[in-house]
């Protein structure tokens, strides 16, 4: 049954009304229902907020290296120590490592611009960072409801955003209700907040609806890969900070690495892969995997009976593309009925590989937008003071003096280096010029005939491991017959076109081993096989489908990763 026929059937569904409705409980979105409340209550008025969350509970679908900024967090609460914010580990030292694949060269901190010094910063694990951020929401009267997937926007007849509908529950893979049907609801607003993260499913619609995207450079994305090992505490230096560019990637391809202690022996390990690449038979996972084998890296997670280091224990693994466009591809981010915030607009930093301040920042000001509005007896309409206070901020300075520095590395690490160099280091970002983009990530891909196949080792379930051995360590749960949420516009592109001409690159972009070209035992050939219980939800193939084909759409509340602290 299609939904329509669903709410034929079982329909109406039930609508509540709230002053604001937030997508999304990460960053983002628990600053803007935290900024509503406080601005309420300094008024000693009510306004209500809801948050939806599709993950099983704040912070249970929130990935990141992470490295934070408390900028916009002294601003949001200011005394988010005595309150327990879970930032316990003050960067010590920064190292900006070059690899070869054998050698190394680290950059003297002298040198290192101010977009790549963190002091004053902390190493986090963000998934707590919003867990604590939900806990503080909620103290306010905020509502959040954990393991509810936004699925639908809604819309006034004006066309404004009236709101969203939460996915239907107890559905088959056949599209049937089961015993356990539950219609989903309806959530009106007054202004309606996405905040989803990168390659947000209905922010994308909200994109495209619009056009708000009209005029800008074409959005581009990283994937970023990352690991939580707990390693010998005579291996462990807490708060030491190293980011690694080079090898394993070629002078080409746009990529970095980081490697991060934490508190308690737990180090992170994060691979980002621009998702531009051209090689279809490149692997952001194996290009991970491989890069563990540096001897910079290794070095941290090998033990060496001689001087009675044990060997590091991986602990957990998970994956998520992220927003790396920067502000000359940031769309226009209000609309008719409602706001983006964070990366679902795309404010992260790449040049600083930082996103948390910014959505909490970008939360907080489509919070006091949309607050004024309220009181003001409006609703529907486009939340314009929000746009303003954003181009008078310190995010908006801090963005524009970073605006080239993913666009550099399209003519190569070295000239990248240099010119960011320049930029960053002498020029201090008063930069006199501006780089544009002109395609999507997806158009870069070229056919394999034009490419070299990549001849990755094969793992050593040590220090190297496999796609499926590394979902399990990433909790990633789905009701198995519910409908698949990777879906395909044309069942028979993947195999007419995808492996025909660019060599199935599905089967190795995707970091969680969803997508697999096997037999066709029936009519011969091949067929593909999507294992959407193995999803992430990291948005790659999404984004990077050469042929748009596949589109990603919520599955059921709840399911999904449960990073539990990543």
């Amino acid at each position: 049954m299609t939904n329509q026929e669903i709410l034929a059937q079982y329909g109406p569904r039930e609508a509540m009304e709230y002053d604001v409705v937030v997508i999304g409980a990460g960053p983002g979105g628990l600053a803007t229902a935290i900024r509503l409340k406080q601005l309420a209550a300094e008024k000693g008025q009510d306004v209500s907020v809801v948050v939806l969350e599709k993950g099983s509970e704040p912070g249970a679908h929130t990935l990141s290296g992470a490295i934070m900024d408390p900028i916009a967090l002294n601003e949001l609460i200011p005394d988010w120590k005595e309150k327990g914010a879970p930032l316990n580990q003050p960067v010590t030292d920064d190292a900006m490592v070059f690899l070869g694949e054998k050698s190394s060269l680290r950059t003297p901190n002298f040198l290192l611009p101010k977009c790549f010094q963190n002091h004053g910063n902390y190493i986090v694990r963000l998934g707590y960072v919003t867990k604590w951020l939900g806990e503080q929401a909620e103290a306010l009267g905020v509502e959040i409801f954990p393991g509810f997937a936004a699925a639908e926007v809604l819309y006034n007849d004006d066309g404004s955003v009236k709101g969203v509908a939460t996915g239907n529950m107890g559905v088959d893979k056949d599209g049937e209700p089961t015993g356990e049907f539950q219609l989903g609801m309806e959530l009106h607003a007054k202004y309606t907040i996405f905040a989803e993260g990168s390659r947000g499913h209905l922010g994308k619609q909200i994109i495209a609806k619009y056009r708000l995207d009209e005029g800008k450079d074409p959005q581009t994305y990283g994937l970023g890969i990352k690991e939580l090992w707990e390693i010998d505490p005579a291996r462990h230096k807490p708060g030491f900070v190293m980011h690694t560019a080079g090898w394993p990637m070629d002078n080409k391809t746009y990529g970095g690495a980081f490697l991060y202690h934490l508190e308690d022996n737990l180090v992170t390990l994060g691979f980002i892969t621009g998702l531009d690449y051209s090689n279809p038979y490149l692997s952001p996972f194996e290009e991970m995997q491989r890069w563990k084998t540096h001897p910079n890296i290794r070095y941290y997670l090998e033990g060496d009976e001689s001087q009675g280091i044990k060997p590091a224990k991986r602990l957990s693994y998970g994956a998520r593309a992220i927003t790396a466009g920067g502000l000359m591809s940031l769309p226009k981010f209000v609309f008719p009925g409602g706001a983006l915030v964070g990366c679902d607009a795309g404010f992260l930093n790449v040049s600083r590989i930082k996103g948390s301040h910014a959505a909490i920042k970008t939360g907080m000001l489509a919070a006091e937008a949309a607050y004024e509005a309220i009181v003001a007896g409006r609703q529907g309409d486009e939340l314009s003071s929000y746009v303003t206070a954003f181009e008078a901020s310190w995010l908006h300075e801090e963005l524009n003096k970073s605006r080239n520095f993913k666009a550099w590395f399209k003519k190569g690490l070295t000239t990248a280096t240099i010119m960011n160099g320049i930029e960053q280091f002498v020029l201090k970002g008063n930069i006199p010029w501006t780089l544009h983009r002109d395609k999507p990530d997806h158009a870069y891909l070229k056919p394999a005939s034009e490419c070299k196949p990549i001849d990755y080792p094969k793992p050593d379930g040590k220090l190297t491991f496999d796609r499926l051995s590394s979902v399990f360590i990433s909790n990633t749960n789905h009701a198995e017959n519910q409908p698949a949420h990777l879906t395909l516009k044309d069942a028979s592109v993947p195999v007419s076109v995808n492996l025909a001409k660019f060599a199935g690159p599905e089967s190795r972009y995707c970091p969680a081993g969803v997508y697999e070209f096997v037999d066709n035992e029936n009519q011969g050939g091949k067929r593909l096989q999507i294992n959407a219980q193995n999803c992430v939800h990291c948005k790659t193939c999404d984004i990077k489908d050469p042929t748009q084909n596949i589109v990603w759409v919520t599955p059921e509340g709840g399911g999904g990763p449960n990073y539990a602290g990543m």
